[in-house]
Formats: C-alpha cells, sequence, structure tokens
C-alpha cells in the first residue's frame, strides 16, 4: 500500500513549507504504525537491551531492567484489580518511578494520568474529579499535605507510595542525593491497605492479555486549559502518542543510539510526555531525569561527567535556555559542554532571537523555535535542526502534519490560506486562527463532548484542531503567531494582540521580561495593562516606559498602564502567566467583585 492510499494522513507533497527549509532527510509523509505503547518499548529493548535508558541520582537503568519493572508493576497492577479501561493517577515528580509507572498502566489497558506535583491540595481534587482514578501512586512526601485532606472526596479506591530513593539503590546514596535534592523528602502514607511501590516490583510476571484499539483506546488523559481556558482532560490514544513519538524521532534525525535527553521538564506536561519521556525510547537514547530543576551550573556538571558523546537533546521554554545563554564563563568552566547540546528545541512561548543568538553562542548547541499544544500530543512543529532555520515563526509542521489559517470567527467558512501552491493569502493582513490536521489529534476532551465540538471539526475528509491561537502564514509555508485567541484585547475598536505589544517592548533596553493583557473599562471596552521586570540598578520608570511606547508604537496599542514588578509570574514549565497577573489586577477584581 502506497502512503497516498494510507489517508487521511498523507499530506500533498507540493505544499508550500516543503520547499524551502525543510531540513534534509526527513520524510514529507511516513506510514504511522498502529501499535501500544509497550509494542514500542518492546521492539527498543530488542535492539537496546543492554543499554543505558535512565540516569536518575547517579544510579543507572538498563532498557532490559526497565522492561523488566515495567513487566512486574503491570502485573501487580492487574492482581490488584486494575483492568482494561481504569485510570491510574501519578502523582510524583521526574523518577525513573514515574516512567515505569506510565508503560506498567498503559501495557494492561489501563490509562495513566500525571499529576502537577506543586498543585495545592484543591487543585489535585479538581483533577481527580475530571479523570475519575481508581488508583493513585504518589511520592510518600506529597501523600499528608496534597492528597490526604481531599482523598475521601475521590474516586481512589488504592493508593501505591515511593520514596524518590527507591530505584536509586546505590552505595552513599545519602550523599548523592542530597546533592541534587539538598535533602530527601519522605513522608508517612496511612491509607488503610496502601502499598508500597518497591514491593510491587517484586511481583512475578504473568500479565493478562488484553486487546487494545490503538485509534480509540486512550494511554493517557493529560490536563490542558484547552482553548477555552477551562480545565478539561485531553484524551491521547495508543495512536496518538505513538504516532507523535514516530514525528519526533524523524524531526531529530532518526534513532540516535546513546544519544542523551535532558529531563527537567516535568513528565506530567504533555511536552516532556511525549519530547523527553517517549522520544528517548524512540531514538534508543537515555534520558537524565531530576526531580526538581537544576542550577545551570550543576547541569552543566553532569553534562561534562556523563557519557554524552553523541550529543544531548533538551526540551524546555525559553527562559531555561536563557540562563544557560547568560552562564558567565561557561567556555572556561564547563569546555566538556560545549557543542553537546545539539538538538534543543524550545517551546511554550517565543523563542526571541537574542536568546537563541546568546545560546548558541555561549554553548555552541543548536537550536529552534517549536510548537504544540496537549490536543496534539503535543508537537506539532518545530524549526529545521540541520540547517539553516526561519525565524519569527514556529517552523513547519511535523511528517504527516498539515496545517491552515482559517477565519476567526467561522472555521465552517473555507480556509484563508492551507499553503498550497495557488494560495495567495498571505502575511499580516490575513490572520486567523491556526489550526492543524495530523495522527496526533487527540480523541477527544474527556466527557466533553460540547467543548470537542467547538474545538474539532471535518474538512475534506481530514479531522482539523481549531489551536485557539492566532497568526498567519507566510509565502514559504511557515506560520507566525501573533496571540491566542482568548487574550485579544479589544480597545476603542482596535484588534490588540498582548504578544505583539511584548515583543515591541522587549525592545526597550531596560526591559527584560514582560506580560500585557487586558484590562476592563467602561470607555474603551478594555485597556492595555504591561507588567515589566527591569535591569537590576536600573531606575527606569513606569512613565518613562510608557513615553517609549508613545515615541516607538501607534497609538492604540501604547499599555495605557504599566507596572514594575520584581519577577513575572511562571508556571512549572516557565511559561508566563500573564492571566495571573491579570486577575490579580484591582481594576479586574473590583469590576468582576460587582459581578458585571
Amino acid at each position: 500500500m502506497t502512503l497516498k492510499m494510507q489517508r487521511p494522513f498523507y499530506v500533498d507533497e507540493n505544499k508550500r513549507w516543503f520547499k524551502k527549509w525543510w531540513p534534509k532527510g526527513v520524510p514529507f509523509n511516513t506510514s504511522f504504525e498502529e501499535k501500544t505503547t509497550n509494542e514500542l518499548l518492546d521492539e527498543q529493548v530488542e535492539k537496546y537491551s543492554e543499554e543505558n535508558f535512565i540516569w536518575f541520582l547517579d544510579a543507572w537503568i538498563t532498557y532490559r531492567q526497565f522492561q523488566g519493572y515495567v513487566k512486574s508493576f503491570a502485573t501487580a497492577l492487574s492482581n490488584l484489580g486494575i483492568e482494561k479501561g481504569d485510570v491510574v493517577g501519578i502523582h510524583m515528580p521526574n523518577c525513573p518511578q514515574y516512567v515505569v509507572a506510565y508503560y506498567a498502566i498503559t501495557r494492561i489497558g489501563a490509562i495513566a494520568s500525571g499529576i502537577n506535583p506543586t498543585y495545592q491540595a484543591v487543585e489535585v481534587l479538581h483533577q481527580l474529579h475530571i479523570i475519575k482514578p481508581k488508583m493513585l501512586i504518589v511520592l510518600d512526601a506529597l501523600y499528608v499535605p496534597f492528597i490526604k485532606p481531599i482523598i475521601q472526596d475521590s474516586t481512589i479506591e488504592i493508593i501505591v507510595y515511593t520514596n524518590l530513593t527507591d530505584l536509586a539503590e546505590i552505595k552513599g546514596v545519602r550523599k548523592v542525593i542530597g546533592k541534587f535534592v539538598k535533602k530527601i523528602p519522605t513522608g508517612k502514607v496511612d491509607f488503610p491497605g496502601a502499598l508500597k511501590f518497591k514491593d510491587l516490583l517484586k511481583t512475578e510476571v504473568n500479565i493478562p492479555d488484553v486487546k487494545i484499539d490503538v485509534k480509540i483506546h486512550p494511554a493517557t488523559y493529560i490536563m490542558t486549559g484547552g482553548t477555552t481556558g477551562l480545565p478539561k482532560a485531553a484524551v491521547l490514544t495508543h495512536f496518538n502518542v505513538v504516532s507523535n513519538t514516530k514525528q519526533c524521532k524523524l524531526w531529530l534525525g532518526g534513532e540516535k543510539p546513546g544519544i542523551g535527553n535532558i529531563g527537567i521538564l516535568p513528565l506530567f506536561h504533555s511536552f516532556a510526555h511525549t519530547v523527553i519521556m517517549n522520544t528517548t525510547l524512540a531514538v534508543g537514547g537515555w534520558m537524565m531525569l531530576f526531580p526538581t530543576p537544576p542550577s545551570q551550573a550543576e547541569l552543566c556538571e553532569q553534562i561534562e561527567r556523563l557519557p554524552c558523546k553523541e550529543g544531548l537533546i533538551y526540551a524546555g521554554t525559553e527562559i531555561l535556555f536563557k540562563r544557560l545563554s547568560e552562564l558567565k564563563n561557561i567556555k572556561r568552566r564547563f569546555p566538556g559542554v560545549m557543542g553537546k547540546l545539539v538538538l534543543c528545541i524550545s517551546s511554550a512561548g517565543p523563542l526571541h532571537k537574542p536568546v537563541r543568538d546568546a545560546f548558541v553562542n555561549n554553548t555552541g548547541g543548536r537550536i529552534v523555535e517549536g510548537y504544540g499544544l496537549s490536543e496534539a500530543s503535543p508537537a506539532a512543529s518545530a524549526g529545521n535542526l540541520f540547517g539553516e532555520s526561519p525565524i519569527g515563526s514556529i517552523g513547519m509542521p511535523f511528517t504527516g502534519t498539515e496545517w491552515g489559517i482559517w477565519p476567526i470567527d467561522d472555521f465552517n467558512d473555507d480556509p484563508i490560506c492551507l499553503g498550497n501552491p495557488e494560495d495567495t493569502n498571505f502575511g499580516v493582513e490575513h490572520t486567523g486562527e491556526i489550526c492543524i490536521t495530523g495522527p496526533q489529534i487527540m480523541l477527544e476532551y474527556l466527557n466533553e463532548p460540547d467543548e470537542t465540538a467547538e474545538t474539532m471539526f471535518e474538512y475534506e475528509g481530514k479531522m482539523w484542531l481549531l489551536t485557539g491561537d492566532i497568526g498567519f502564514m507566510n509565502e514559504d509555508g511557515t506560520i507566525e503567531i501573533r496571540d491566542r485567541k482568548k487574550q485579544l484585547i479589544k480597545c476603542r475598536g482596535y484588534s490588540v494582540f498582548p504578544k505583539e505589544i511584548e515583543e515591541l517592548l522587549m525592545k526597550h533596553p531596560d526591559i527584560i521580561e514582560v506580560a500585557v493583557a487586558g484590562l476592563p473599562d467602561e470607555e474603551c471596552g478594555e485597556i492595555i495593562k504591561a507588567w515589566v521586570a527591569i535591569e537590576e540598578d536600573c531606575d527606569c520608570s513606569p512613565q518613562a516606559i510608557k513615553e517609549w511606547a508613545k515615541n516607538n508604537m501607534t497609538h492604540y496599542k501604547v499599555p495605557h498602564s504599566v507596572a514594575i514588578i520584581g519577577e513575572l509570574p511562571k508556571n512549572l514549565i516557565g511559561k508566563v502567566q500573564r492571566r495571573a497577573l491579570q486577575e490579580a489586577d484591582p481594576i479586574w477584581k473590583e469590576k468582576y467583585r460587582k459581578g458585571k
């Protein structure tokens, strides 16, 4: 069967994005095999059984050891009554137990769902109400403060607990762990019948035969704000997950036995779930897991001492790469780091050219901007890692993926631009909503049919996803994002994109970070406010920034007010939280306190 016959995932090879920037050696199209996560695991173990797969707290786990843990734990889960379709929550920081749990859960047809370990108890409960897990696997230190207060209000019947040291039993482990996490967190788990993760790994392997339809059976529920900002669970099937993993592997240049993958981003997040955890397996590499983010110097020390001769993959947010780009005397202090950061992808926000250039200069590495969202498993596009790459865009859609621009207010209308040779609607004047299609697009939002219907639509036999991001296509087929649809500011009839204002303000010599959002206003509809962080020892005032904006920006883009703050709030992966600033503002609070 030819690739073209395997619709709907065949992409017309005349699309514009294939012509200029496409990385050499990466196929335009490929076959997407119908396999489970554990069929992928077993294939890779056959090839790399004695090679290292995970490094954690100075202990190594090989591919075969890992597979053994997975099979024993999967058997234990089955013995405990976990069946196909049951949901198991994973409430842990990055550690081998997280990865073992994920593959064991999905091996028996159950559904894995990672929970942010920094959530407060009420936030954890909110996710539990959505995913309804039968079992929770938890780090012992997290149980009393975050799980015990809310477990009686959940569907959890079984608790399995673990300690960071459970799979890192090496000589002097406490001293070693102290180096990475300062002290070993621990805690008491007094849930009736709670079981030790470590004990379950001793279970004799006897895995039930489970039939999984990879196109419709979920592998994982990943929490997302979606395009409306309301918490939902994206349902990702085995086919979604494995297909997106293959797309990432191809974009990184295929299998690369022995390559390392830096695991600082949390595994519960879709970006790390795929680009770190699953892609490491697919390329035959090993992952370097950190339970808490190391300092830049500590990271460099590990890169120098660990076997990184094949280079490193590093998936992160711009702030992580900015910190490395600013690490002083890195070439003298850590010469062994130079040139090893060969496959770096910055996502969850724009990668600004000054940061990219400084990172390349300071580390000798290679970095491009990527784009994705949880509903797309999450990876959708990236720049060219092996040649010249466009600046200011989100690159090219991955193998088997297409994108287009649709009218913002009605996706039932014809598309504005699909990147076909005959298309003419390019550039900022043809801005609309970015939509994507491919094998990685989620099945649905869990128990949210209306939200699903508002987010997915069929066009010419393919299922498309409305991303909620506003942008336009360039003539070369690349796309530039202007902003989130829900964060568009309407001021005196003008449509103002916060991201654009942020980028303009970043040109101010004293501003190092900025966030922009709209605040309610009776006369204007909304007014623009900017929160900025400035250089140390700088006496720049809000009024001075406003005056600079008046001289450098068109009148309707000038912020109505400016607040100088020490540091912008960010989530666990380093993404600036505009909404937190917006909702904490007195104008916002006053407006919605009155219920208007």
